[in-house]
Order: structure tokens, then sequence, then C-alpha cells
């Protein structure tokens, strides 16, 4: 299982802080700082997601899912800029929207989104290392980061809003509509969701890709310490035999000697 250490933890936490400081200014770059302020002893531990199926479910795992999928974008949009795409939002765009696409994974003013799970059976069956708090109201992630920039003040620029509101793709249910239509005017006129959700996605399975590799080096571990034992088991008990040719010697030998 992949663990962050402390140190990891407090970098990709500066290293966000530094994004943000470095990507805006002026009266936004105030609030949203006044926000990381207000969530940062909670986001700065919060997990990614519930289950280590899924990716990064564990301690800072959310910050480090973010700083993925931000500089994923940057790496994608250039790709898609060099094939001839159109571009029509600015980097400030990118990132705010790369920034804040799980921030509802927060939870609220009061409550975390995720509390670890204390069922025992659902850890070791399911996977399930955290679990949703039930102390939340219910809303989709996406929804809670809009409504907790809106409490401070955010304000967002219309291609910020479509790409926070669709990095998710058609894993949400809501964004059908944006990306199902079938009538040409209600078509999205940016690329900037569908560059968002790549970046999402090309994080969240390398992120997963990664978790697996962890468990299976640990697994591997295993292994060969169980195979140490077993050879070194299989080396005294053929030493044993070596010594004698005698069967009642050798019972001896393995399992010490019976008064019968």
């Amino acid at each position: 299982m992949k663990q962050l250490t402390e140190k990891q933890i407090t970098d990709n936490w500066n290293e966000l802080r530094t994004i943000v400081n470095n990507t805006f200014s002026g009266d936004r770059l105030e609030k949203l700082n006044k926000m990381y302020d207000y969530f940062e002893d909670r986001m700065v531990m919060a997990p990614a997601s519930g289950r280590a199926t899924f990716h990064n479910a564990m301690v800072g795992g959310y910050v480090e899912h973010i700083l993925h999928v931000v500089k994923n974008a940057q790496l994608l949009k250039d790709i898609w800029e060099k094939q001839g795409a159109m571009i029509n939002f600015t980097d400030e765009e990118l990132i705010f929207a790369a920034l804040h696409h799980d921030l509802g994974k927060v939870g609220d003013l009061e409550h975390d989104y995720y509390v670890p799970q204390d069922n025992d059976w659902r850890v070791k069956t399911l996977g399930e290392i955290f679990t949703h708090n039930k102390e939340l109201q219910y809303m989709t992630v996406t929804d809670r980061a809009c409504w907790i920039l809106q409490h401070f003040g955010i304000s967002m620029t219309q291609w910020e809003f479509i790409g926070l509101r669709l990095t998710d793709g058609l894993y949400e249910e809501a964004n059908e509509k944006y990306l199902k239509g079938y009538n040409p005017d209600f078509g999205l006129r940016s690329n900037i969701a569908y560059i968002l959700h790549q970046a999402d996605m090309m994080a969240t399975h390398i992120e997963s890709d990664q978790w697996r590799a962890g468990d299976e080096v640990e697994s591997e571990k295993v292994q060969k310490s169980v195979s140490k034992i077993k050879e070194a088991v299989d080396t005294e008990v053929k030493e044993k035999f070596t010594k004698s040719t005698d069967a009642k010697d050798i019972f001896n030998e393995l399992f010490g000697e019976k008064k019968w």
C-alpha cells in the first residue's frame, strides 16, 4: 500500500500554495489564500478517494492528486495546441479549474468529506480505507466545490466553470447534457473540459497503477520471506537426515527423544 511520508505531504502542500500564489493575483488571490488557510489542516491530510481500488486513498492523497491534474492539464494543453486544437482559454483558467475540480472532497465548513473506515471487514474485504462522512449534507463533489468557492466570494470565468463542472466527464450523470448533446447550438465551445477530463483520468490511472505496484512489491517481499523460511527449514531437515540413517535417530533429531 502506497503511503506518503511527512516530508512528501509537507512538500506537496507547499507546492500547491506556490502554484496558487504564482498563478493568481489581486482580490482573487487574496480570497483563494483565505480559503486555503481555512482548510489547510484538513486539506493537507485529505485522501483523494475512499477505496484502495480507486486512487490515492491515503493521507495526503488529495493534494498529490490535484498537483498531478494541474501538471497533466498543462502538458495536454500543449499537445492539443500543437496538433491544431482551438485554445480559447488562458493558462490561469486551466489551472483554476484543475486546482478546484475536486474541492468538494474536503467537506463543508465544519466536517470532513472522508472519515476513516472503522469496520475491519470493509477495510480488509472491500479495501474501503475511508468512508463518506454521514454528517454532511449530500451534494455531488462538483456542486460542493462550487458552493465552497462562492462561500469565499471566489468568482469564476465561464471557461473555468465549464472546465471544473465537466472534469469528471460522463462519470457524473449531470454532465450528460453537456457532453452528449445532439443540437450543435448546445455543443461545447471550448476544449478546456476535454483537456481537464483527460488530465484527471491520466492522474487517476497512474496513481492506481502506482498503488498496485506498491502492493505487488509488498507481496513479493512476503513471498521472498516465506521462501527463505521454507528454505531454512528444508535445509535444517536435510542436514538432520544426513547425520544418521537410523530411523529412530532421525525421528529423535527432528522431534526430540521420546520416552516410550
